[in-house]
């Protein structure tokens, strides 16, 4: 035991030095793996193998369904028409465009699933406006970043379909529970705006007429969430197939109506999202590999008995402990290695405390969510600095104020389970583990 001790405490040590150094995060985890298969019996060919599993997973195939909608939409301008309608929404509240940037979020998070995607649509649709009015530079970049969280939690929520697919978790579930501390983190901002960020240049109310005209503008794109969720909901298709005809949703109706000179670009949409997939797949096979090898070396074991000894079969406290160790964890490692690696870890706990494994999903994708954050690699908060140039300390002093938002949408998630899963076990009681009543009237949810 004193031995995998050691080789654990290498490996890690490999790879988060390799991470300081600006070596890419799957290339520092694969650099762990080796050193694990050098000292144990675990043969590279069985490790090549372990990469290659994955990566094999049906599930998983969601992910560049949904990257192409994102990079379909972005690449078309036609999310233009969202923001237009949240300007009609609250472009005339306390904060003016900051509301605006929010309320965006919040509707664009429905369609990509992905934080990085939304920074970069929010980058580039707003942060021009916003420095015209008079908005700091490092107040943008952290709104930018953190608004962006929102794609991490609500549908189709890629880090969600992750969780899924590893820890053999409802998705849809997981979509549906997530839905509830999204929507806590977004009005949160707004709140947050209203009472402490710029004043902003307010805009007159908009008439019904305009508000209307707005709506009816953005009303094509904003089928793509209806979209998406109501086919997972009713049954009619997965969420990888939901994807597909989102898919065939923009190409055959959206673009051809609202922007068909794009039509001629889609070529080079497809070979895009094929280029952004490639970098979490390579990261998700590094990252099972690491996994299990910190599997084999019983590592998870070791971790679950220490949370286990301080929390016991309470589930509050338990998931707490869970939260520390993500809120550290996130500080270093992407979120998608980060879930891949602990779930053994959270399986087992969960198992323990009794926990709903919704419940515990939508709790650590809320932790690792504000990972994207936070200090030293915090990726939302480092694209939107990148992208407004502005010095990542200033962004980060910025934020720090938003950090009180997200503690308590954990607290809120880990308090609250009737709330966050109340949608699940209405719309889709079986995600949750609900089961049919013996009598055949209802359902019964433990």
């Amino acid at each position: 035991m004193t031995s995998n001790a050691i080789l654990l405490g290498c490996m890690t040590a490999l790879f988060l030095t390799l991470g300081y150094l600006g070596v890419p995060v799957a290339f520092a985890l694969i650099a762990g793996v080796l050193v694990g298969t050098a000292f144990t019996p675990i043969s590279l060919q069985s490790m090549m193998a372990q990469l290659f599993n994955g990566m094999d997973s049906e599930a998983l195939m969601a992910i560049p369904f949904f990257l192409l909608v994102g990079e379909l939409m972005t690449s078309a301008n036609v999310v233009i028409r969202i923001a237009e309608l949240s300007q009609a929404l609250v472009g005339h509240v306390r904060g003016g465009l900051a509301q605006v940037t929010t309320v965006f979020s919040m509707f664009f998070s429905g369609m990509s699933g992905s934080s990085s995607a939304d920074v970069a649509v929010l980058s580039r649709t707003m942060a021009k406006p916003m420095a015209r009015e008079g908005y700091r530079p490092e107040f943008t970049a952290a709104l930018i970043a953190a608004a962006s969280t929102i794609a991490a939690l609500v549908p189709p929520s890629i880090m969600a379909v992750v969780y899924g697919a590893i820890g053999n978790v409802s998705i849809a579930g997981l979509f549906l529970g997530g839905i509830a501390p999204g929507l806590f983190i977004g009005f949160g901002l707004m709140i947050y705006c209203y009472f402490f960020g710029p004043r902003g240049f307010q805009r007159p109310r908009a008439t019904f007429r305009q508000l209307a005209a707005a709506g009816r503008s953005a009303s094509l794109p904003m089928m793509i969430p209806v979209i998406l969720l109501g086919g997972i909901l009713t049954g009619w298709f997965t969420p990888t197939e939901a994807g597909v005809i989102a898919i065939a949703y923009i190409l055959l109706v959206v673009i051809p109506f609202l922007n068909p000179g794009h039509l001629k670009n889609v070529p080079h949409d497809f070979m895009q999202a094929g280029l952004i997939y490639s970098l979490p797949l390579i990261t998700i096979a590094a990252a099972t590999a690491f996994g299990w090898m910190l599997a084999y070396l019983r590592g998870p074991i070791v971790v679950a008995g220490w949370i286990g000894a301080f929390a016991g079969d309470n589930a509050a406290l338990t998931m707490f402990a869970l939260v520390i160790v993500f809120v550290i964890v996130g500080d270093f490692i992407e979120p998608v290695p980060a879930i891949i690696i602990f779930m053994p870890v959270v399986n087992a706990l969960t198992d323990q405390a009794s926990i709903n494994p919704v419940h515990m999903g939508v709790v650590l994708i809320v932790t690792l969510a504000f990972g994207l954050i936070t200090p030293p690699y915090g990726l939302a908060l480092l694209m939107a600095s990148k992208f407004l140039d502005v010095r990542f300390s200033s962004a980060l002093r910025a934020s720090l104020p938003i950090y009180l938002i997200f503690f308590a949408a954990i607290a809120f998630t880990i308090f609250l389970p009737e709330i966050v899963l109340w949608l699940p076990r209405h719309a889709f009681p079986e995600s949750v583990g609900c089961f049919k009543s013996p009598s055949g009237a209802g359902y019964i949810c433990p």
